[in-house]
């Protein structure tokens, strides 16, 4: 009984190792000081090859890179959040409309303004697709905080 339990677990671990959720895209949170109350927040995608994040303006079809930030009473973003990337604009016959992603890497890049002197985090969400020439993954939901303010 006991060879047939090891001989099935062995046949098993194969079946389980190839059931690993995939994760293209690792992000980045920074931010970078502009002036005495202005920093930048840099939320920076690196996405696997053969793997493609949308933008923020994806087209028709696929959930777009969206960003959500939580109300602070010390900091307020201002503006929309930029990309910083090499776009790419493709016609998408799954989703039947021209779409727009990038590949390799983005850095989404968001304004904010700090009240006062004291150090704050900025939090919020990134939700995000990925696709590759096969499939689509579900979308994801990622949380985020990043420090500003402060000396």
């Amino acid at each position: 009984m006991k060879k047939l339990f090891t001989v099935l677990c062995l046949f098993a671990l194969p079946i389980l190792a190839s059931a690993q959720i995939e994760n293209p895209v690792k992000w980045n949170f920074t931010s970078k000081k502009i002036n005495a109350t202005t920093y930048e927040l840099h939320m920076t995608a690196t996405i696997d090859g053969g793997w493609h994040l949308y933008a923020q303006d994806a087209g028709e079809g696929p959930v777009p890179t969206t960003f959500k930030f939580t109300k602070n009473p010390l900091a307020s973003v201002s503006g929309k959040v930029a990309e910083d990337g090499k776009l790419h604009k493709a016609f998408d016959k799954n989703f039947n409309s021209e779409l727009k992603y990038y590949e390799n890497s983005v850095n989404f890049v968001q304004k904010v303004t700090v009240k006062g002197k004291a150090a704050t985090k900025v939090k919020g969400t990134v939700e995000f697709m990925v696709c590759d020439d096969h499939q689509c993954l579900p979308p994801k939901e990622l949380e985020f905080a990043i420090s500003v303010g402060g000396k």
